[in-house]
């Protein structure tokens, strides 16, 4: 048998060990849907259930989506679960008169879901409206959160860009030209300026992205819901200082992996309020947006492995 043949046999092999791995299986993301309080909450899951937890919490104006790259990037080492809220994604869209779509409901219906899956201990990584629903369940459940991933997702009010201020009184004042404006945000052109403004190479962002999150967004009704929330925005400002003392008297274990050109949640939050209230934080900027995932998943998934492994979480 000549060299030729004897390595072609070997490549041959390898593949055929590689396509029957058990890697393979784990690295599969499967699509699922649960009942939770008769709405139906669809969700991606990758990974073994016995490898460490991590609950993917998305922001606006995506879903699950968000995380379709890095959830089987990071498959091998973790079990990885991301739901949609119910008006987001592939999950139930309930009508505004039929449903409650307040962040802390939305936290009830994710504290359900996990319970349903039967996750005991998780990490959260959180981003955007991640966050605020995120840290509702980890103030109610400071015993299941192993650690906080968080990704551009606010907590403090020094954190809140300019373009961001309204968020801070729209619900109480539901101004008639601020609805108008609100509504005009949940246009094309400003989806696209979430994923592209501030980002280091526009060109690494799939248009897929804004464009399939236009699609749900321009669904009959939805536009109310994104209102209904925007004007409860306020309560997550006023439950910051919960938040701090959570951080303070839990201190979670944190990674922080930030786009640093953000336009509305800025590096502010980060170096004047995680940094001073968590003891063991590690933080790494990127040179990019809102939707820093986009153009950093690979190098947002070593993070997260070194982190998990630096902190022994099991």
């Amino acid at each position: 048998m000549n060299y030729q043949k004897l390595l072609t046999i070997v490549v041959l092999a390898i593949g055929i060990l590689l396509f029957n791995s058990p890697i393979r299986a784990e690295k599969a993301v499967t699509y699922n849907t649960v009942k939770i309080d008769g709405l139906d909450i669809f969700y991606r899951e990758a990974g073994d259930r016995t490898k460490p937890t991590i609950l993917l919490l998305h922001g606006f104006p995506t879903s699950s989506f968000m995380f379709r790259n890095l959830i089987p990037q990071l498959a091998d080492n973790f079990h990885v679960v991301a739901p949609d809220y119910p008006g987001f994604g592939q999950s139930s869209m309930p009508k505004v008169g039929e449903f409650e779509y307040s962040f802390e409901n939305l936290a009830n219906i994710v504290d359900k879901f996990t319970q349903e899956l039967n996750l005991n201990k998780y990490s959260l990584y959180v981003q955007d409206y991640g966050s605020p629903i995120g840290l509702r369940l980890a103030v109610k459940h400071p015993e299941k959160v192993q650690a906080l991933i968080i990704q551009n997702g606010n907590a403090y009010e020094i954190g809140l860009s300019e373009n961001a201020q309204f968020l801070k009184t729209y619900g109480e004042t539901r101004d008639p030209k601020l609805t108008e404006t609100i509504r005009g945000f949940l246009k094309l052109e400003t989806t696209k300026f979430q994923y592209t403004h501030g980002a280091h190479n526009p060109n690494l962002i799939s248009p897929d992205t804004w464009t399939y999150d236009q699609s749900l967004l321009d669904r009959e009704g939805n536009a109310d819901i994104q209102l209904a929330l925007f004007a409860d925005y306020s309560s997550n400002v006023k439950s910051y200082p919960l938040w701090h003392e959570y951080f303070r008297k839990n201190q979670p274990p944190t990674l922080v992996v930030w786009g640093k050109n953000d336009p509305f949640f800025t590096v502010n939050g980060v170096e004047e309020g995680y940094k001073k209230d968590l003891k063991n934080i590690e933080v790494n900027y990127f040179d990019g947006g809102h939707f820093v995932l986009e153009e950093y998943s690979n190098e947002i998934a070593e993070d997260i492995r070194n982190f998990f492994v630096k902190q022994k979480i099991k």
